[in-house]
């Protein structure tokens, strides 16, 4: 396990604090936009840099002021940092060169470690003639020859095109079940922590401001910055009006909305409703007013409103479609499903979502 505790640095302008623990053999993602500090918290697990107080602890031992080659971590940049002038097995080799292993046991653990990565057949090949995939499996390689205690990844997947981060996703984590290595790894892409991680932290600004499991961080964000980062667009501002057994009555613009919360009445509060769950149609469905009309009582639809589409978007194999209300809502729909409604511009719609996939927060 990894305790970290009043973890202080201070950074030019910047400032780091953490307060964090990881379970032995977790795979912990660290999700956070540019500049919060993600980078700077690895170098101080690592030991690149030491901290202005406070302290890190692997299993029993307090590591705050141990040299980096004391740790057993290995690290793996997002730019590979592979040698030019060594081929992949010397590159491979070299820790355990460092650390004076006998060659025959140099010689069959990195062909081991070359055997689970794929590249045995990249052995005698030279940086320069390898795919970006290609030296990243060869950097990590390199970090995990070295039999470490913690896998450190530093935007692993950000310089590669979307078919190689799929493949090297697949990789990373058929590693890390084969080999149970304890691995922290810092993005900002929030499609790889939810598929990779056994637990997310979202770190804003140099402070932790969130850890839980992928589906609580992004179906439970615990303030309106945490949802809208992890994709949470629709935040909506609103009034509880009513809560009775726990389903709750907000008013949203002229609109009523009925969600799951432990809020009272009077209570302002922000309903959060990632894009996913709002289902489109064209026709009547059942809506519902401020002062809780309905239209189509027979539906059983809870939350529906009308709307006009003001704007669609491609979205990689989805699209994104903005809706207006009286309140604007966001969609991700299929491509299919917006051509088999004829959707553009102008289009009348509707909108619907379940009480449950609403996020109420303070």
């Amino acid at each position: 396990m990894i305790e970290i505790k009043n973890l202080s640095r201070n950074w030019k302008e910047f400032s780091l604090n953490i307060d964090l623990y990881i379970e032995e053999g977790e795979y912990f993602v660290i999700l956070g936009p540019t500049a919060s500090g993600k980078t700077l918290l690895l170098e101080l697990i690592a030991g690149f840099y030491h901290p202005d107080s406070g302290g890190i602890m692997i299993g029993k031992t307090d590591v705050s002021n141990l040299l980096p080659e004391q740790r057993k971590i290995g690290f793996v940049y997002q730019d590979y940092s592979i040698f030019p002038h060594l081929n992949v097995e010397e590159n491979i080799e070299f820790g355990l060169k460092l650390k004076k292993t006998p060659r025959d046991e140099r010689r069959r653990r990195t062909q081991e470690i070359m055997d689970l990565l794929g590249i045995a057949h990249l052995s005698h090949r030279y940086s320069l003639t390898l795919s970006g995939g290609e030296q990243q499996r060869v950097s990590l390689a390199r970090a995990i020859v070295v039999d470490p205690e913690i896998l450190l990844l530093d935007e692993p997947l950000s310089a590669l095109d979307n078919q190689t981060q799929n493949m090297l996703r697949d990789e990373l984590k058929r590693i890390h079940h084969e080999a149970g290595l304890t691995t922290i790894h810092v993005t900002h892409d929030q499609t790889e922590a939810a598929m990779l991680a056994d637990r997310i932290a979202v770190m804003i600004r140099g402070r932790i401001v969130q850890v839980g499991t992928p589906e609580e961080i992004f179906n439970s964000p615990a303030n309106a910055e945490i949802a809208e980062f992890v994709g949470t667009e629709n935040i909506l501002a609103g009034i509880v009006a009513s809560n009775e057994g726990g389903l709750t009555m907000i008013e949203v613009g002229a609109h009523v909305v009925e969600a799951v919360s432990g809020y009272s009445a009077g209570e302002h509060v922000r309903v959060c409703l990632r894009p996913e769950d709002v289902a489109v149609s064209v026709g009547a469905v059942a809506f519902q007013t401020r002062h809780g009309d309905r239209d189509h009582r027979e539906s059983s639809v809870r939350n529906a409103f009308h709307g006009t589409v003001t704007q669609m978007m491609p979205y990689g194999a989805l699209t994104r479609v903005k809706i207006d209300c009286g309140v604007v809502i966001v969609a991700l729909i299929t491509k299919q499903s917006a051509a088999a409604m004829g959707l553009t511009a102008g289009s009348p719609v509707c909108v619907s979502f379940k009480a449950a996939a609403l996020h109420v927060i303070g």
